[in-house]
């Protein structure tokens, strides 16, 4: 005979198991240890029945006080916050004790009322989805991101993350480094393309969050699409954020650095025979490749999450890039802009680590930098939140001298400053930059190429 808990699901009707609910509410007067393996999952409103999430509550009120989750402290918990008579009285928590014959299954219970529990609110959403579609007075990009959101909110709420004992975690970072013994060959993160930072960062490393920042002019976006085509060449799938240009002028800077044509000349439509091979050529690689480009104006962090976590469904994902950060936007924080950095920043770590990849950002610097004689940036330059420094993995700088100095000896020269790198060394890289072409290069590439010539 088959004695697992019945989950019922009516017409009309939010599905819901009352026996696993009164199994683990009686498992929980049994023995009141099984609380804290259930509490880790399970909240108040998982339980359909409003009594049970009322008794649910006691229990969490008696344990934060660090009393022991019996009937007496549970009858007396219930009396003093005038609940008691709502669940039934003393008769019903007798019940609840009698009727659970043992504990032992008390998680499988747990388990199940969690996933009624899913159910409903997946239900509830796609109600408020369903009632959002006919709102035809907002605007349809306003309806879809809504939906996404109540839809995320959802499906988050399932993804907590249970403690792992420091054996398994050993283990795991054993077998990792053994890997990388047996293949040192093999890129530890996702590369960049340049040999002396991915030297440095060891690539591009799974949930870091990096910021690069720089003053307007600096190259900060020709550095992160550098990045992003070098990264994909080597099979990455990449997902491009730009909130300051559209999409036809990010694809031509791309088709810039790939074919080595002027910008300029690539916009009149000014090109040679042998230049136009070479543009054909390169739309044929750069559509073979795994990049797809959002140039959506201020996006929030929660449609960015929301877009990222389906590219990952539906393509992969292996890098996030934005441009830029400031450029985001978060509503309720008008009035204060450094609150609103510190949400959206914290925001892209917790999606990196959600996500399991790294997001690269772009940044602004304040004027506090043109004020001084050195006008190399500093950490505490980043613009409007201190916050960014703390969220950041990794904080880098891109400093050219010519913007400053039109009589530099180097004025091909741009230095990628890295001052905080969580895991790791510091440092300064020089890397050349070729303005016709807004694209980054090595350095000790490009002085074997002179040699060369």
């Amino acid at each position: 005979m088959n004695n697992a808990p019945t989950t019922y699901m009516q017409v009309n009707q939010s599905p819901f198991s009352q026996e696993a609910e009164e199994a683990v509410l009686g498992a929980v007067l049994i023995n009141p240890d099984a609380f804290l393996a259930l509490a880790a999952f399970l909240k108040p409103d998982d339980f359909f029945f409003v009594r049970h999430q009322y008794i649910w509550e006691a229990f969490m009120r008696i344990s934060e006080r660090r009393d022991r989750v019996d009937y007496i402290t549970v009858h007396e918990e219930l009396r003093t916050l005038g609940k008691l008579d709502d669940v039934g009285g003393a008769p019903y928590l007798l019940q609840l004790t009698n009727s659970t014959p043992t504990s032992v299954h008390a998680e499988i219970y747990g388990r199940l009322v969690e996933r009624t529990s899913l159910r409903r609110k997946l239900i509830k959403a796609a109600d408020d989805i369903k009632a959002l579609a006919h709102e035809e007075s907002r605007p349809i990009e306003t309806v879809v991101a809504d939906a996404e959101a109540k839809l995320f909110a959802v499906t988050e709420s399932g993804a907590r993350r249970d403690l792992k004992s420091l054996k398994e975690a050993v283990d795991e970072y054993f077998d990792q480094t053994e890997y990388r013994m047996l293949n040192p060959d093999i890129p530890r993160g996702l590369p960049t393309g340049f040999r002396d930072i991915d030297e440095l960062l060891g690539g591009l490393q799974r949930s870091d969050l990096l910021i690069f920042a720089g003053r307007p002019g600096m190259g900060k976006t020709s550095f992160l699409l550098s990045v992003a085509l070098n990264a994909a060449r080597v099979g990455g799938r990449i997902a491009i954020f730009t909130m300051e240009m559209g999409t036809e002028q990010i694809v031509q800077r791309l088709m810039s650095m790939e074919t080595g044509i002027n910008t300029q000349n690539m916009r009149g439509g000014r090109l040679s025979q042998s230049e136009w091979s070479k543009f054909v050529k390169a739309s044929t690689r750069l559509s073979t490749m795994n990049m797809f480009i959002d140039d959506t104006p201020g996006v929030s962090p929660l449609e960015l999450r929301t877009k990222c976590r389906r590219m990952m469904h539906e393509h992969g994902l292996d890098l996030v890039i934005i441009d830029y950060l400031q450029l985001m936007s978060v509503g309720g924080y008008e009035n204060n802009r450094v609150q609103e950095i510190s949400y959206i920043s914290r925001s892209l770590k917790e999606m990196a680590r959600e996500l399991d990849v790294p997001v690269f950002s772009a940044a602004q610097l304040s004027r506090a930098v043109e004020q001084r004689q050195d006008k190399r940036p500093v950490l505490s330059d980043l613009r409007e939140s201190g916050s960014l420094e703390q969220d950041a993995d990794i904080v880098a700088f891109l400093y050219r001298d010519e913007v400053y100095n039109q009589a530099t000896e180097f004025p091909s020269m741009a230095e990628i400053i890295i001052q905080k790198h969580r895991n790791g060394p510091t440092g300064t890289v020089n890397l050349h930059f070729e303005k016709s072409l807004t694209k980054f290069s090595d350095a000790r590439t490009q002085s074997a190429n002179l040699r060369d010539l």
